[in-house]
């Protein structure tokens, strides 16, 4: 898989931003310095993770690769996965900012990450930070679910793992 960088590039050299119809799958890198992943709370979101980082999957009906500007997007029925944080997330349309490290999903956005969610109309991932930043709908609110352990039962949990998160199933977006 030819890494994002020289991907760029090549377009770049071409003078085009790139479109691409129909389903499609890109896996973009991202290297996570360990020294950023410093485990912070996010304003309305999931603690930071460590890790070196990794494969960043986006799935979506198309997308564009701007190489002037370093930003991908990706539009209709949109899934990421991102194993090395453990996220997969489903919205209406997904823009990945390599230069600032951060993603930005919007359109009746969910994100599941260790069993815990988040429901908004617009969230912004800080990758460095780890940090959600979740927007709800004009008069609406945001929904997050987290798994809280039960200190009564602390010590009949405290041998057995958490359950492995289950595979998302987003539901198929309504066509207009």
């Amino acid at each position: 898989m030819m890494p994002i960088s020289v991907f760029f590039s090549q377009i770049h050299r071409l003078g085009l931003t790139l479109v691409l119809p129909a389903v499609l799958v890109s896996t973009i890198i991202v290297a996570t310095p360990w020294q950023s992943a410093r485990g912070q709370t996010g304003q309305t979101g999931q603690t930071g993770q460590t890790g070196g980082g990794g494969p960043l999957t986006i799935r979506s009906d198309t997308q564009e690769a701007n190489s002037q500007t370093g930003v991908v997007t990706a539009r209709g029925n949109v899934q990421i996965y991102y194993p090395a944080r453990q996220i997969q997330a489903t919205a209406a349309q997904a823009q990945y900012f390599s230069r600032e490290r951060r993603i930005v999903l919007s359109g009746n956005v969910y994100i599941l990450q260790h069993g815990n969610s988040i429901r908004g109309e617009t969230v912004t991932y800080l990758i460095d930070q780890g940090q959600f930043v979740v927007v709800p709908k004009p008069s609406g609110q945001v929904e997050s679910i987290y798994i809280v352990a039960d200190p009564s039962n602390s010590s009949n949990q405290s041998s057995t793992s958490a359950p492995a998160t289950p595979p998302l199933k987003p539901k198929p977006a309504s066509k207009k």
